[in-house]
């Protein structure tokens, strides 16, 4: 699972998330349980080959262990919070209340003491990577839409979230994937089902999914295209 590259970007699926940590085995525990609830990660072994990933392609979320060969996981900390708006998770054996006051002054978001619970684990990225959304969104002042924790919940980044149905993640993760193009029916029709979904179907989808969001106080940039299909387009 090491150095894969990530093609699920903010507001498709999950946040990109990058571990450094040189234990190996633990790398792979915890990659393999964020996978299981949902979350795609990344592992690396020191801040050398995390840095070369992160110039490709920048993290949302990294989760730094301090112990390190070479340049320590504070000294990485530092390095990122200069660098951008960054979600820094500590994930450490040194569990001292020193050690936590450093990790947190040097920037990170949140500290968390090994052994980790994979739930805790996946729900403290799925926090802090909303509230830097949250704070793209207030900076912007525009609704930054998103599917979280797995694809289950729409989020405009303004405090409203809508929990899905398995067809309507379906189809806006088929929507937002195509970011804000217009996505043929017969396409969406493939996506969720095939044969099993009729074009009265998908419609049935769509007017209850912009009836369930309003209720919600959500304005859905969802737009009918007619004779081709749908877009999702703030």
């Amino acid at each position: 699972m090491m150095h894969e590259a990530l093609e699920q970007r903010r507001g498709v699926s999950s946040p990109v998330i990058y571990l450094v940590d040189d234990d190996a085995e633990f790398r792979d525990e915890i990659l393999l349980g964020l996978s299981n609830v949902g979350l795609k990660a990344e592992g690396f072994p020191d801040a050398l080959s995390l840095y070369r990933a992160f110039a490709v392609t920048p993290a949302d979320v990294v989760l730094i262990d301090i112990m390190l060969e070479g340049e320590d996981g504070l000294s990485i900390a530092r390095h990122l919070r200069n660098l951008r708006s960054v979600g820094i998770i500590m994930v450490t054996a040194r569990g001292s209340l020193a050690d936590r006051v450093s990790g947190l002054e040097t920037g990170a978001d949140a500290y968390l003491v090994k052994p980790i619970e994979v739930r805790e684990l996946a729900a403290t990225i799925t926090s802090v990577s909303e509230r830097l959304a949250w704070r793209a969104t207030q900076s912007s002042g525009r609704p930054q839409w998103a599917l979280v924790e797995g694809g289950w919940v729409l989020t405009d980044g303004l405090g409203h979230r809508l929990r899905l149905t398995a067809s309507e993640r379906g189809f806006l993760q088929c929507l937002l994937s195509h970011q804000g193009n217009t996505v043929e029916r017969d396409s969406i029709v493939e996506a969720l089902g095939g044969d099993f979904i009729t074009p009265g179907h998908l419609n049935t989808i769509v007017s209850r999914l912009r009836k369930r969001a309003s209720k919600s106080g959500m304005a859905l940039p969802l737009h009918a295209v007619r004779g081709k299909g749908f877009s999702f387009a703030g």
